[in-house]
């Protein structure tokens, strides 16, 4: 079965539309890994996808009359894309059926090379099921995303291209795993080559269907996936890829949703490359299993597979990528209801950077603050805790609390029942540590603060909205006292929206 996959793979007709991507040293993921990581930068591809090489080597094959009918193939994006433009360049007609849930960037490209996009189902595998319904009723062509032997040989390209440009010893590598022709494909070419090299397969926790089908022996179907790597998100595995796997798999690990976020922002920082999640999988999986089995001074490969992400879904990995890189711990924490209590806590925290700040007034004797904070790695975030506790503040660590991370950030605070009367202001601080504990030196303890919100957006500035308890006697002294902090700041108290929601 390899042996045919290899030589398959050395006939695959790909470069007509497909090009030779590069094996890129990737110099700063190396440093944190502590070996030499190189990337397969399959976002590279015309569609920004390694899944063009399999589909026009399988639609190449077909014949006039079979071309005439037209092709129909299932799809999340990039195959989609694959097989559109392989049909464009063969003159024939495509029919993609699309879930639902495929990112819109992905939709309006198959659109332009030309496909009939068909949306149906909210998941792969209810859109793989009508476009076998629509293939038998229209005499369509179908071409399988990934079970299919020359769509497995035409991914296969790729394991020969890293071969041929990297002679030198390549201890493992990494390749995502959707259906598995990405995996079939290379791994078939390398153990053949290559057996010395460790193939390890990478999925997302939420979507393991090749883990589970190599550990039950069998292919299993998952009975939910989950989305957010939608390249990946595949309930069951192909035959043929499964077949393939039991012989060249040497080992595999999932990752989280986080360290994907991670993964996608450390690649963007070294190659200055936006990868989907999917993209970003096997590099995840690289931190995670070279790090779990003390892995140094090793030569290691991920296949960077797609880069079809919408710009919106970036805010989304911009917030969780920090926690994802192990770099930002968010707690919950209890501080005493009185003057000093919070420039105490800010000075307990130290020069840190702070990602995000919730807080708001509840009663007299307590108050609950929601951080987050920027860490070198998870001893640096016990040891703040530690010294948190150590001043007599309780403390409750949320890193890993998806409600927490999901939704509790965003809904922290509401109406102060015992606050009325309270003053609300609008700050720009300088972005840079030290910031807030100045702002707080500067007041003093002649007023309390009520409420307190800041989020790291990654400018240049600070935007901090800051509530104190104030009398109207008080407030010349305050207007006095913020003037004296030096920091830009407007009077929001008569906001409608803060009367609406906050006050």
């Amino acid at each position: 079965m390899l042996d045919e996959t290899l030589k398959l793979a050395l006939l695959a007709r790909v470069y007509e539309v497909a090009r030779e991507t590069p094996l890129e040293l990737a110099p700063k993921l190396s440093a944190r890994t502590g070996n030499h990581v190189l990337l397969k930068r399959e976002d590279q591809q015309p569609v920004f996808s390694f899944k063009l090489r399999g589909a026009y080597n399988k639609i190449a094959s077909l014949t006039g009359e079979q071309l005439g009918r037209g092709v129909i193939a299932a799809s999340a994006g990039n195959h989609a894309q694959g097989v559109a433009l392989a049909a464009q360049r063969f003159g024939c007609r495509a029919v993609i059926v699309m879930p639902r849930t495929t990112p819109d960037i992905k939709v309006g490209a198959v659109r332009a090379l030309g496909g009939e996009v068909v949306l149906f189902g909210d998941t792969y595998d209810e859109a793989s099921d009508h476009a076998k319904e629509l293939c038998q009723k229209e005499g369509l062509t179908y071409v399988h995303p990934y079970d299919d032997p020359l769509v497995i040989a035409g991914q296969g390209t790729i394991g020969l291209e890293i071969l041929k440009q990297h002679a030198g010893a390549i201890d493992a590598i990494f390749i995502p795993v959707g259906g598995g022709g990405l995996l079939a494909g290379v791994g078939a070419v390398l153990k053949s080559l290559r057996p010395d090299i460790k193939i390890i397969a990478v999925e997302p926790e939420d979507a393991a269907s090749m883990r589970d089908s190599l550990a039950a022996g069998e292919r299993i179907v998952l009975k939910h996936v989950g989305r957010f790597a939608d390249g990946v998100a595949v309930k069951q595995v192909g035959v043929q890829p499964f077949a393939i796997a039991k012989l060249v798999v040497d080992d595999c690990v999932t990752v989280d949703n986080d360290a994907i976020c991670g993964a996608i922002k450390e690649i963007f920082e070294d190659r200055r490359a936006i990868l989907e999640p999917a993209g970003g999988l096997a590099y995840a999986g690289l931190v995670k299993y070279a790090g779990a089995h003390g892995w140094q001074g090793k030569t290691l490969v991920a296949i960077a597979c797609g880069a079809n992400i919408n710009f919106d879904s970036l805010r989304h990995v911009s917030e969780r990528a920090e926690i994802g890189e192990g770099r930002e711990a968010v707690l919950a924490v209890t501080i005493p209801e009185k003057p000093g209590s919070f420039r105490r806590f800010c000075r307990t925290i130290g020069a840190r950077s702070v990602t995000e700040f919730n807080y708001r007034f509840a009663d007299e004797s307590e108050a609950h603050v929601f951080v987050g904070l920027r860490i070198k790695d998870r001893s640096d975030a016990h040891a703040v805790a530690d010294a948190l506790r150590a001043e007599g503040f309780p403390v409750l660590d949320l890193s890993d609390d998806e409600m927490a991370k999901l939704h509790l950030r965003h809904m922290v605070g509401g109406r102060a029942q015992n606050a009325p009367e309270e003053a609300v202001f609008r700050f720009e601080f300088p972005e840079r540590a030290g910031a807030l504990i100045q702002f707080l030196d500067s007041l003093g303890e002649s007023f309390n603060i009520s409420l307190f919100h800041y989020r790291n957006h990654g400018s240049d500035v600070g935007r901090v909205l800051v509530g104190f308890q104030v009398s109207d006697a008080e407030r010349p002294g305050l207007a006095t006292a913020l003037a004296a902090t030096g920091y830009a700041f407007e009077d929001e108290t008569e906001s409608p929206a803060y009367r609406m929601f906050l006050r």
